[in-house]
């Protein structure tokens, strides 16, 4: 192995902490959480996750401010994206059944940094989303009572113009989040229960949505006199897609229970692709229905649902939308709530965040710190600030996740699996099937295994036991690509080009993307210049795509695999790459200030209490002892210390009697 320069050395090392991947424990099924879900508790998670006040907000405001009725097209462009990632975040809940979501699966295939800045923005994503549904729900509260909470609240507290803050503080929305940290800390049962009523609640109103909504439709709504169906053009519609990412943030809640889940290698996949599939089609054909009751351009964006019931003279239709709307956000609060702590127990338990949020009450089989500390945190914000112009930022946080976790799907699946603890201690390790010992076993033992076999079946196993032999190793180039890109890739660890392509693939999406958003506006290229770029950034895609499926991925069966990979995640990637890039600068603005801040964290603290910091340092504690021979030699014996403090026999002891001395009296 090639040594590194010694200035050098201390930078590598350094690259390789921040790098270091999540050493995961033999039995994946262990855990000091409760394994107490269904298939139908976690889709119903999954869809109260998903319905809500995206549902009854968002559809009003993105339909009026940026995309027209073509809102539909949106949420579909949204819908298919999250698709992609549903796919990626569903391999890795039945594969690693852990809490963490995508925190764990960028832990255990990118590296510590990258995942810690995922979870980083995972939990502002949820500490905001909790607080943007909590004062959704207030609001349409208060609309039921014609706002008499707000203009109290004004008139007898407090008001004040602040632009960062709200107008008023929000006490009801900040007491319905401390009231909802108080039953989830109760236990995941109880949780799961609430969730069931919510969601049976908000279902059946939304069916009476869509059939009453449907009745009183009016097609001239969609008509050139009312600016038509899409009003904002295309770039409306994408820039549409972009802000409705935030009505999906919710399906990976169920990859983030998977810890706590019966059977998560089967329910995770089913109900991820159930609750998606309901949540999609709730969302288009209740946007169709919104911007067909009345005309696009006069809806609320606060309570647009029931507001358009009103405007219609069904007062009392508006009244059930809106206690059908209270109940979708209870959900929703009720998953922010029970997705958040779980993140930060699995940081903690890592050692990346503070430890107090790793204990886990031992009645209730939940992370109580974790969820009483931060449902103040998020009632505080939904008290004083003014989370409205928030709510890109939970989309640029979700696709940055969703980004990191369908490149680890890609780095994961062609990745050679870590041998366990007991195998890597063994003497005799077992050689990789394409070494040069496996196969002259397996050449050697033909002819003997062929004299054992004599029905036509069990002939057919030896020829596929053969076929298995001559398969090359998991993220090696495969055998029928050797003589075209042998000499140019023969030398690279297993996986180490599938690595270095991955990080291509992302760096020409995020080029590929630049000059599409803004090569013709912001950066005024000519015609020449403009499609030059696209040919070289679409061919590095493309080749990086080419050159990760010659090599051979793993094949494990037993669990839900994300199907065509490496074009599936890819396509994901490219597609979350340009969503984020339609988002606002002040958006990214934030983004960059929290990423900030939660470097800070992690090199303040997690990078020095990293479990797996801890875990590489035990078995490099070597102890020194130096041995006074009878001729005034010193010579100095190495011993390595094991964990509980005793000296590894393996090492053999210096005889000060028999050891040689040297030819200069020193070693």
């Amino acid at each position: 192995m090639a040594t590194c320069p010694r200035g050098l050395a201390p930078a590598v090392r350094f690259c390789q902490k921040l790098n270091r991947l999540k050493t995961l424990e033999d039995d994946m099924m262990a855990t000091s959480l409760k394994r107490c879900l269904s298939t139908l508790d976690l889709t119903l998670l999954g869809v109260g996750g998903m319905v809500g006040s995206g549902l009854y907000v968002l559809t009003g405001t993105v339909a009026k401010d940026i995309a027209g009725p073509a809102v539909i097209i949106s949420y579909l462009f949204a819908g298919f994206a999250s698709l992609l990632a549903a796919f990626c975040y569903a391999e890795f809940g039945a594969r690693i059944p852990k809490t963490g979501s995508a925190y764990m699966f960028t832990y255990v295939s990118v590296g510590e940094i990258w995942a810690f800045l995922i979870g980083w923005n995972v939990i502002l994503e949820n500490m905001i989303g909790g607080a943007a549904v909590a004062r959704a729900w207030s609001g349409y509260l208060d609309s039921i009572f014609n706002h008499a909470i707000q203009n109290f609240t004004e008139t007898h507290v407090m008001r004040w113009d602040v632009p960062i803050l709200a107008h008023y503080p929000d006490f009801l929305a900040a007491g319905i989040l401390i009231v909802a940290s108080f039953f989830i800390s109760f236990g995941v049962q109880v949780s799961s229960y609430l969730n069931h009523i919510f969601s049976l609640i908000s279902m059946g109103v939304i069916t009476f949505i869509l059939v009453f909504g449907f009745i009183l439709a009016d097609s001239s709504n969609w008509s050139k006199k009312e600016g038509g169906f899409a009003p904002f053009g295309w770039s409306g519609i994408l820039a549409g897609s972009a802000t409705c990412f935030y009505a999906f943030v919710g399906f990976d809640v169920i990859a983030s229970s998977s810890e706590e889940a019966k059977n998560p290698q089967k329910a995770v996949p089913i109900a991820t692709a159930i609750a998606l599939a309901l949540a999609a089609t709730a969302y288009i054909l209740v946007s169709a229905v919104l911007t067909l009751m009345v005309p696009w351009h006069t809806l609320d964006p606060n309570s647009a649902l029931s507001d358009a019931f009103f405007r219609r003279g069904y007062s009392w239709a508006g009244i059930v939308v809106a206690v059908g709307s209270i109940c979708a956000m209870n959900t929703v609060l009720l998953c922010n709530l029970f997705s958040l702590p779980r993140i930060v127990y699995a940081m903690a338990e890592d050692g990346l965040f503070f430890s107090i949020f790793a204990r886990v009450n031992p009645l209730t089989k939940v992370p109580v710190n974790a969820i009483l500390v931060f449902g103040v945190l998020m009632s505080i914000l939904a008290l004083i600030f003014d989370l409205e112009a928030l709510v890109q930022f939970l989309s640029i946080g979700t696709l940055l996740a969703y980004t990191f976790v369908a490149a680890s799907v890609i780095v994961l699946r062609f990745q050679p699996e870590k041998t366990s603890s007991k195998s890597a201690s063994s003497p005799n390790p077992p050689a990789e099937s394409s070494g040069a010992n496996a196969e002259s076993q397996s050449i050697h033992g033909d002819s003997e295994e062929v004299k054992q076999y004599e029905s036509f079946s069990d002939k057919l196993q030896l020829v596929e036991r053969q076929k298995t032999k001559e398969r090359r190793g998991v993220g090696q180039l495969k055998a029928r690509w050797e003589p075209y890109l042998g000499r140019m890739l023969g030398d690279a660890e297993p996986g180490e080009v599938v690595a270095i392509c991955v990080m291509v693939v992302f760096v020409s999406s995020v080029s590929l993307c630049s000059v599409v958003v803004f090569g013709s506006s912001q950066l005024a290229l000519p015609v020449w210049s403009l499609s030059l770029l696209l040919v070289i950034f679409i061919s590095a895609f493309v080749i990086s795509l080419a050159l990760i499926w010659v090599h051979e991925p793993q094949t494990n069966t037993k669990t839900f695999q994300v199907p065509l990979v490496p074009v599936t995640p890819a396509a994901s990637i490219l597609i979350n790459v340009f969503l984020m890039l339609k988002l606002s600068y002040l958006t990214w603005i934030r983004f960059a200030v929290w990423i900030a801040v939660g470097l800070v964290v992690y090199f303040g603290y997690g990078m020095w209490h990293s479990k797996e910091g801890l875990r590489e340092l035990q078995p490099q504690d070597m102890a020194a002892r130096y041995v006074v021979l009878p001729s005034g030699s010193l010579v100095e014996t190495v011993q390595s210390v094991q964990p509980e403090g005793q000296v590894d026999p393996s090492l053999p002891d210096v005889n000060p009697s028999t050891a040689p001395a040297s030819d200069n009296g020193t070693r």
